[in-house]
C-alpha cells in the first residue's frame, strides 16, 4: 500500500479483514466510467433484472467503482477494443460485503424461486455457494474485479458469448464445449484482450476477471456504492 494510505482510511481493518460498514469511499477507488471513454455501465445488482430478482444490499446507486489501477488497465482495454470497433459493457465492479451477506440470504430462502428459469433453470439455489457460482467472501469487495461483456461500438448490442451474465451453469466456464463457435471465439476474444492488460480470468465464468497485483489484495471493504 502506497504511503499515508492508512492515514486517510481510519475505518478499514487492514489484512485479511472487512472493513467498517460506515467507512467512506476509500483512497484508491474510482468512478471507472469517468475514466474509460464510452463504458456501458449496466449494474445489474442496483436493479432487479439479476438472480435475487430486487435491488442487492449496498447498492444505491448504479455505478462502476474499481481501485484507479484496475480502472486505467480498463482503459487500456477500451482503447485495444476500439480497433476492432467493439468496447466494454460492465454488469458489476466493487462489490460490499453487505452484498454478499443478501446473496447468502437469499440463497437460504428455499421458497424465493421467481428467477430460477432465467438465471439457475438447472442448479439447487442452496448449493450456489458451495458450486462456486457465488463466493463467500468475493474479490469484488477487494476492488479490482470486475464482471463484463463485449459490445459493437456501432449499436452497442453485446457479443453473443453462448450464455447470459450470472447464469449459474457449466455452461458459463470459458472453455465449455456445448457452445458455438463463434460463441466460443467471443469469449475467448474477451479473455485475451482482459489478460494482455494484466487481468486474470475465473474458470467458472466468462465474465468474471480480477487484476493481477491488486491494491488491496487482502481487505474486503463495505461502504456502499453511491
Amino acid at each position: 500500500m502506497r504511503a499515508g494510505v492508512a492515514a486517510v482510511l481510519p475505518a478499514i481493518v487492514l489484512g485479511c479483514a472487512v472493513a467498517q460498514a460506515q467507512a467512506p469511499t476509500p483512497y484508491g477507488f474510482v468512478d471507472v466510467a469517468a475514466q474509460v471513454p464510452g463504458l456501458v455501465v449496466d449494474m445489474r445488482y442496483a436493479g432487479s433484472h439479476n438472480f435475487v430478482g430486487r435491488p442487492v444490499a449496498g447498492y444505491e446507486g448504479a455505478r462502476c467503482l474499481l481501485t484507479a489501477p484496475a480502472a486505467t488497465a480498463l482503459a487500456a482495454v477500451q482503447r485495444d477494443l476500439a480497433a476492432r470497433r467493439l468496447g466494454l459493457k460492465v454488469f458489476d465492479c466493487y462489490r460490499p460485503t453487505r452484498a454478499v451477506a443478501d446473496f447468502m440470504r437469499w440463497a437460504g430462502d428455499v421458497h424465493d424461486t421467481k428467477t430460477k428459469a432465467e438465471f439457475y433453470p438447472d442448479v439447487d439455489k442452496r448449493n450456489v455457494f458451495r458450486d462456486g457460482y457465488v463466493a463467500t467472501r468475493s474479490g469484488h469487495s477487494r476492488g479490482s474485479t470486475v464482471d463484463l461483456t463485449l459490445v459493437r461500438l456501432s449499436d452497442g448490442q453485446e457479443l453473443d458469448m453462448g450464455t447470459p451474465f450470472d447464469f449459474f451453469s457449466e455452461r458459463s466456464s470459458p472453455d465449455d464445449k456445448s457452445v458455438t463457435a463463434e460463441q466460443h471465439a467471443n469469449r475467448m476474444l474477451l479473455a485475451q484482450v482482459m489478460r494482455r492488460h494484466n487481468f486474470r480470468p475465473y474458470d467458472m465464468e466468462w465474465w468474471h476477471f480480477t487484476l493481477n497485483h491488486e491494491l488491496y489484495p487482502h481487505t474486503y471493504f463495505d461502504f456502499p456504492v453511491k
